[in-house]
């Protein structure tokens, strides 16, 4: 192990086999907290056990899964005892297959985090040294390098999790200090001894869903986030469509009682400064329905918020690889708990309601671009000068990259989880796809993040372009006031690629002062 300790300046997230949330997990990622391992007695005893356990039943009976046995379909094949030694090596060896891009540093860390809080519940038959190695990989952020594909999301993300294995031996490669390093290397320079795995280890560390379950709980975050944010855009876009107010009203709401569409409803309503009745028959009628049906769009997200914590909370608090180790009862339970189902059916069913926003804002843009609609507003938004407008073409280049990205979301829509495919020899037969789901998630977060960026720019100087600011509420203001601090009215044309890209970090960041 390293010598010295690392220094806690940061609250932690305790491992002691109790639940974490979505929050403990985006903190530790984004290098909120630090991770600290339970030393209690009791803990580091009953994770201890099950190794122990897995030790006596090779000493009474001669014969394990995964241990004394080929892996998947290969379970017929004996190994002597003389070679159980090296088996886990060779499970993380060759499953050293992965491609495409590497994982970024942030969902790295929840990916470890994630596998050492399942590892945590006691029923893996892990030693408490592996914990600790794990926790130690992320408190001095030692990365491993993790290719995003090759999962099938069961038996699990073997493949990407035979990096983080591979790594706790020592081997492959990481990212430290901002470099791409050999392992051994920078656990040289740490005085960290690589970590020699037991029977069953190797198993226990790649049998399981902790790569899919960890980008779950980061696209989770951008998923609120983006929510609230979409319902402020639609605020100030129905402000500078001098739209109709009373499409939120409260008693029109209650009579469709569905928690999150009455919810954004409530929103607006604050941002419009709505607090008294509708008028027995307002004479302005009916807005378009990307406007007048924001909050029943919006409030699809916020309504499948709950559930989608629920199925991602209970995967990351579970035990979730194969067999169960139930030291206590002494039970090896063979089953199906590396199956990525519920996150899968999460991340397909997040991606399409968050796609739906990016449509939703799209559809807005269009109103405000185009002068048949946006009630008076100049054309493209522009904010020339008349001497100069005949020259100038505002947001017109943005509203066709917001079109391309609002497309490119709507396409990658298709469910991941109805393409099991039989596979290794069809053991696994049937498989979730939830690895391939949880990315495809991100790409449409990230696609209508960029949507977003484009809107509040945009809506922003629609607003000010519409006057009458004194009259904005508070919340609006603020708002107005945020994005102006970091970017500039659009007097005259300019490349706007960079601003967009601050904005969308600036989203990321949850930067703009939102609800809550």
């Amino acid at each position: 192990m390293i010598s010295g300790k690392v220094r806690m300046n940061k609250m932690s997230v305790i491992i002691e086999g109790q639940r974490l949330s979505i929050e403990d997990i985006c903190a530790v990622a984004e290098q909120a907290k630090q991770v600290k391992l339970s030393e209690q007695t009791d803990f580091v005893k009953r994770i201890d056990k099950g190794a122990e356990f897995i030790d006596t039943l090779l000493e009474e009976e001669g014969c394990v899964y995964g241990v004394t046995t080929g892996y998947g379909d290969s379970c017929t094949v004996s190994v002597p005892l003389e070679h159980v030694a090296e088996l886990p090596k060779h499970l993380y060896t060759f499953h050293g297959c992965g491609l495409g891009k590497h994982f970024n540093p942030q969902q790295t860390r929840a990916i470890l985090l994630v596998r050492l809080n399942s590892l945590a519940q006691g029923f893996s038959g892990v030693r408490y040294l592996l914990l600790q190695q794990i926790t130690l990989l992320l408190n001095h952020d030692i990365l491993p390098l993790i290719p995003e594909e090759g999962s099938v999301g069961a038996s699990g993300d073997l493949t990407p999790l035979s990096y983080l294995a591979a790594v706790l031996a020592g081997e492959r490669e990481v990212l430290y200090q901002g470099e791409k390093q050999a392992t051994k290397d920078v656990f040289s320079q740490l005085n960290i001894t690589p970590l020699i795995l037991k029977p069953k280890e190797g198993l226990a560390l790649m049998n399981g869903t902790a790569v899919m379950t960890a980008v779950a709980c980061l696209a989770y975050q951008r998923a609120a986030y983006l929510s609230q944010l979409c319902t402020r855009i639609t605020s100030m876009a129905s402000i500078a469509l001098n739209g109709n107010a009373y499409h939120f009203d409260k008693k029109l709401f209650s009579v469709k009682p569905h928690n999150g569409q009455i919810k954004v409803a409530q929103r607006i309503r604050t941002d419009l400064h709505l607090a008294v009745e509708a008028p027995r028959n307002d004479s302005r009628l009916q807005d378009r329905y990307s406007i007048r049906c924001a909050p029943h769009i919006i409030g699809v997200v916020e309504d499948a918020l709950p559930w989608f914590r629920q199925f991602i909370e209970n995967e990351l608090n579970s035990a979730n690889d194969n067999p169960i180790i139930d030291a206590e009862g002494e039970h090896v339970l063979h089953g199906g708990h590396f199956y990525g189902g519920h996150i899968a059916f999460a991340m397909d069913s997040m991606k399409m309601a968050i796609a739906n926003l990016a449509d939703l804002m799209d559809r807005q843009m269009a109103q405000l671009m185009d002068t048949k609609f946006n009630h008076g507003l100049p054309a493209n938004l522009s904010g020339a000068t008349k001497e100069q407008a005949m020259l100038n073409h505002g947001f017109k280049a943005v509203q066709i990259a917001v079109s391309a990205w609002t497309a490119e979301a709507l396409k990658n829509t298709m469910p991941a989880s109805v393409f099991s495919r039989s596979t290794e020899c069809h053991n696994q037969d049937k498989v979730s796809m939830g690895t391939i789901a949880a990315r495809d998630c991100i790409r449409v977060l990230e696609l209508t993040e960029q949507v977003a960026s484009a809107m509040l720019i945009a809506v922003v100087q629609a607003v000010e372009l519409r006057g009458q600011q004194d009259k904005l509420s508070d919340e609006i203001k603020i708002t107005v006031k945020q994005v102006r601090d970091q970017l500039d009215f659009l007097e005259t044309d300019r490349a706007l690629e960079q601003e967009l890209r601050l904005c969308i970090k600036l989203i990321q960041d949850k930067h703009w002062k939102l609800y809550e």
